[in-house]
C-alpha cells in the first residue's frame, strides 16, 4: 500500500514539475516578446570599453536573465 502512495506522488510531482517548466519557458517567451532587442543591445554598449566579451556577456545576462547564453554571444557580437 505504501509503495502505491510513493508511485502517486512521485508522478504528481513529476507532472507538477513539468507544468511548471512549461509556464516558466511561457513566460520567457512572452518577456522577450515585451522586451525590446535595442534594450539589450543599448545596455552592451554602456558596458565599459576595455570590458572582454566574457566580461559583458555575463553583465548582460545578470541584467537580463531571460537571454540565453547563446542569445547573448549574437547580441555580442551585434554591438
Amino acid at each position: 500500500m505504501s509503495m502505491i502512495v510513493v508511485y502517486l506522488v512521485g508522478a504528481w510531482l513529476l507532472l507538477m514539475h513539468i507544468a511548471m517548466r512549461r509556464h516558466i519557458r511561457q513566460l520567457e517567451k512572452r518577456l522577450k516578446q515585451v522586451t525590446d532587442p535595442t534594450e539589450y543591445l543599448t545596455y552592451l554598449r554602456q558596458q565599459p570599453v576595455h570590458s572582454d566579451k566574457v566580461a559583458s556577456i555575463k553583465a548582460l545576462r545578470k541584467q537580463y536573465p531571460e537571454l540565453s547564453l547563446l542569445e547573448a554571444n549574437q547580441l555580442w557580437q551585434q554591438k
